[in-house]
Protein backbone atom coordinates (compact mmCIF):
# COMPACT_ATOMS: atom_id res chain seq x y z
CA UNK A 1 0.00 0.00 0.00
CA UNK A 2 0.97 3.42 -0.79
CA UNK A 3 1.46 6.35 1.71
CA UNK A 4 0.53 9.69 0.07
CA UNK A 5 3.33 11.90 1.01
CA UNK A 6 1.95 15.05 3.45
CA UNK A 7 1.27 18.05 1.64
CA UNK A 8 3.13 21.23 1.10
CA UNK A 9 2.10 23.98 3.70
CA UNK A 10 0.83 26.15 0.80
CA UNK A 11 -1.19 23.45 -1.11
CA UNK A 12 -2.73 22.78 2.90
CA UNK A 13 -3.39 26.72 3.37
CA UNK A 14 -4.89 26.81 -0.28
CA UNK A 15 -7.80 23.78 0.32
CA UNK A 16 -8.42 25.55 3.46
CA UNK A 17 -8.71 28.94 2.43
CA UNK A 18 -10.76 27.51 -0.90
CA UNK A 19 -13.18 25.31 0.93
CA UNK A 20 -13.84 28.00 4.03
CA UNK A 21 -14.87 30.33 0.72
CA UNK A 22 -17.27 28.40 -0.76
CA UNK A 23 -18.93 27.20 2.50
CA UNK A 24 -19.35 31.44 3.92
CA UNK A 25 -20.65 32.05 0.26
CA UNK A 26 -23.31 28.93 0.44
CA UNK A 27 -23.76 29.87 3.91
CA UNK A 28 -24.61 34.13 2.97
CA UNK A 29 -26.33 33.29 0.05
CA UNK A 30 -28.87 30.96 1.72
CA UNK A 31 -29.54 33.78 4.28
CA UNK A 32 -30.10 36.07 1.81
CA UNK A 33 -32.64 34.06 -0.14
CA UNK A 34 -33.98 33.12 3.42
CA UNK A 35 -34.67 36.91 4.21
CA UNK A 36 -35.99 37.77 0.86
CA UNK A 37 -38.56 34.93 0.58
CA UNK A 38 -39.66 33.78 4.11
CA UNK A 39 -41.74 35.24 6.44
CA UNK A 40 -40.29 36.18 9.89
CA UNK A 41 -41.08 33.43 12.35
CA UNK A 42 -43.71 31.60 10.37
CA UNK A 43 -43.67 28.16 9.75
CA UNK A 44 -42.90 27.30 5.72
CA UNK A 45 -42.87 22.94 5.54
CA UNK A 46 -40.93 21.93 2.85
CA UNK A 47 -41.33 17.98 3.34
CA UNK A 48 -43.75 17.58 5.91
CA UNK A 49 -42.59 17.35 9.40
CA UNK A 50 -39.23 16.44 8.00
CA UNK A 51 -38.15 20.10 7.14
CA UNK A 52 -39.49 23.29 7.84
CA UNK A 53 -38.36 26.79 7.24
CA UNK A 54 -38.68 29.07 10.15
CA UNK A 55 -36.75 32.24 9.69
CA UNK A 56 -35.18 33.93 12.75
CA UNK A 57 -32.96 36.14 14.11
CA UNK A 58 -30.70 34.42 16.77
CA UNK A 59 -28.70 36.83 19.22
CA UNK A 60 -27.37 34.07 21.31
CA UNK A 61 -25.69 30.52 20.64
CA UNK A 62 -28.07 27.45 20.22
CA UNK A 63 -31.16 27.38 21.83
CA UNK A 64 -30.65 31.35 22.14
CA UNK A 65 -28.96 30.78 25.07
CA UNK A 66 -26.32 33.84 26.26
CA UNK A 67 -28.57 36.20 24.19
CA UNK A 68 -27.82 39.25 26.75
CA UNK A 69 -24.04 38.46 26.05
CA UNK A 70 -23.89 38.26 22.09
CA UNK A 71 -20.24 40.27 21.80
CA UNK A 72 -18.70 36.80 23.78
CA UNK A 73 -20.09 34.96 20.71
CA UNK A 74 -18.16 37.54 18.83
CA UNK A 75 -15.25 37.17 20.44
CA UNK A 76 -15.13 33.12 20.62
CA UNK A 77 -16.05 32.52 16.61
CA UNK A 78 -13.08 35.30 16.07
CA UNK A 79 -10.87 33.42 18.40
CA UNK A 80 -11.65 29.92 16.64
CA UNK A 81 -10.87 31.49 12.80
CA UNK A 82 -7.68 32.85 13.94
CA UNK A 83 -6.58 29.66 15.45
CA UNK A 84 -7.56 27.95 12.62
CA UNK A 85 -5.53 30.33 10.11
CA UNK A 86 -2.79 30.04 12.04
CA UNK A 87 -2.97 26.35 11.87
CA UNK A 88 -3.09 26.60 8.60
CA UNK A 89 -0.02 28.57 7.77
CA UNK A 90 2.29 26.74 10.12
CA UNK A 91 1.56 23.32 11.12
CA UNK A 92 -1.24 21.54 8.48
CA UNK A 93 0.31 19.35 5.96
CA UNK A 94 -2.72 16.29 6.54
CA UNK A 95 -5.47 16.13 3.55
CA UNK A 96 -8.21 15.20 6.03
CA UNK A 97 -6.91 18.31 8.50
CA UNK A 98 -7.34 20.51 5.61
CA UNK A 99 -10.52 19.71 4.80
CA UNK A 100 -11.84 19.11 8.22
CA UNK A 101 -10.38 22.95 9.43
CA UNK A 102 -11.52 24.54 6.09
CA UNK A 103 -15.32 23.48 5.86
CA UNK A 104 -15.23 23.97 10.12
CA UNK A 105 -13.61 27.73 9.12
CA UNK A 106 -15.80 28.16 6.58
CA UNK A 107 -18.81 27.69 8.61
CA UNK A 108 -17.28 29.82 11.71
CA UNK A 109 -16.91 32.97 9.44
CA UNK A 110 -20.19 32.44 8.37
CA UNK A 111 -21.70 33.16 12.11
CA UNK A 112 -18.92 35.55 12.13
CA UNK A 113 -20.00 37.86 9.39
CA UNK A 114 -23.60 37.35 11.02
CA UNK A 115 -22.44 39.15 14.07
CA UNK A 116 -20.25 41.90 12.64
CA UNK A 117 -22.61 43.18 10.04
CA UNK A 118 -26.39 42.60 10.96
CA UNK A 119 -28.75 44.56 13.28
CA UNK A 120 -28.30 45.81 15.68
CA UNK A 121 -24.43 46.77 15.31
CA UNK A 122 -20.90 45.68 14.90
CA UNK A 123 -20.01 42.64 16.98
CA UNK A 124 -23.61 42.14 18.42
CA UNK A 125 -25.54 41.56 15.03
CA UNK A 126 -28.45 38.36 15.22
CA UNK A 127 -27.33 35.73 13.61
CA UNK A 128 -29.65 34.53 10.51
CA UNK A 129 -30.79 31.16 11.64
CA UNK A 130 -33.57 29.18 8.89
CA UNK A 131 -33.42 25.32 9.23
CA UNK A 132 -35.64 22.95 11.57
CA UNK A 133 -35.66 19.89 11.37
CA UNK A 134 -37.70 19.30 14.69
CA UNK A 135 -37.22 14.80 14.40
CA UNK A 136 -34.29 15.68 14.51
CA UNK A 137 -33.39 18.86 17.32
CA UNK A 138 -35.50 21.45 18.65
CA UNK A 139 -32.90 24.14 17.37
CA UNK A 140 -33.40 26.47 14.40
CA UNK A 141 -30.19 26.86 12.59
CA UNK A 142 -28.42 27.92 9.67
CA UNK A 143 -26.05 26.34 7.25
CA UNK A 144 -23.02 27.62 8.89
CA UNK A 145 -24.46 25.71 11.63
CA UNK A 146 -24.29 22.71 9.82
CA UNK A 147 -20.60 22.70 8.92
CA UNK A 148 -19.46 23.62 12.05
CA UNK A 149 -21.35 20.98 14.20
CA UNK A 150 -20.09 17.92 11.52
CA UNK A 151 -16.53 19.37 11.38
CA UNK A 152 -15.79 19.84 15.24
CA UNK A 153 -17.67 15.98 15.57
CA UNK A 154 -15.07 15.33 12.28
CA UNK A 155 -11.98 17.16 14.54
CA UNK A 156 -12.52 15.12 17.78
CA UNK A 157 -12.81 11.91 15.77
CA UNK A 158 -9.14 12.85 13.93
CA UNK A 159 -7.67 13.74 17.62
CA UNK A 160 -9.20 10.38 18.86
CA UNK A 161 -7.40 8.39 16.03
CA UNK A 162 -4.39 10.35 16.76
CA UNK A 163 -4.54 11.95 13.39
CA UNK A 164 -1.23 14.19 13.55
CA UNK A 165 -1.68 17.96 11.69
CA UNK A 166 1.38 16.27 9.70
CA UNK A 167 -0.62 13.21 8.49
CA UNK A 168 1.08 10.88 10.75
CA UNK A 169 -0.30 9.00 13.49
CA UNK A 170 0.60 8.92 17.30
CA UNK A 171 2.06 5.57 18.07
CA UNK A 172 3.51 4.47 14.34
CA UNK A 173 6.98 5.45 15.21
CA UNK A 174 6.65 3.55 18.65
CA UNK A 175 5.16 0.67 16.57
CA UNK A 176 7.63 0.81 13.73
CA UNK A 177 10.65 0.48 16.35
CA UNK A 178 9.30 -2.57 18.05
CA UNK A 179 8.65 -4.08 14.42
CA UNK A 180 12.41 -3.42 13.67
CA UNK A 181 13.13 -5.06 16.88
CA UNK A 182 11.34 -8.23 16.58
CA UNK A 183 12.97 -8.42 13.20
CA UNK A 184 16.47 -8.42 15.03
CA UNK A 185 15.24 -11.09 17.31
CA UNK A 186 14.46 -13.04 14.69
CA UNK A 187 17.42 -12.27 12.44
CA UNK A 188 20.59 -12.25 14.65
CA UNK A 189 23.19 -11.86 11.53
CA UNK A 190 21.31 -8.94 11.02
CA UNK A 191 21.14 -7.42 14.72
CA UNK A 192 24.71 -8.08 14.51
CA UNK A 193 25.10 -6.33 11.39
CA UNK A 194 23.32 -3.05 13.14
CA UNK A 195 25.72 -3.07 16.11
CA UNK A 196 28.66 -3.23 14.23
CA UNK A 197 27.76 -0.52 11.68
CA UNK A 198 26.98 1.62 15.31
Amino acid sequence: MTVRPPLRQAAAGSIIAILAAIVLAADQFTKYLALENLPYQESVHIIGDFLIFYLTKNPGAAFSLGEEVTWVFTIALAGVAITIVWLAATRVKSRLWAVGLGLLLGGVLGNLTDRLVREPGFGVGHVIDFINTPWMMPAIYNVADMFIVTMMIGVAIMVLVGLRFDGTREGAVAKNESADEREADDNPDAAASISSVD
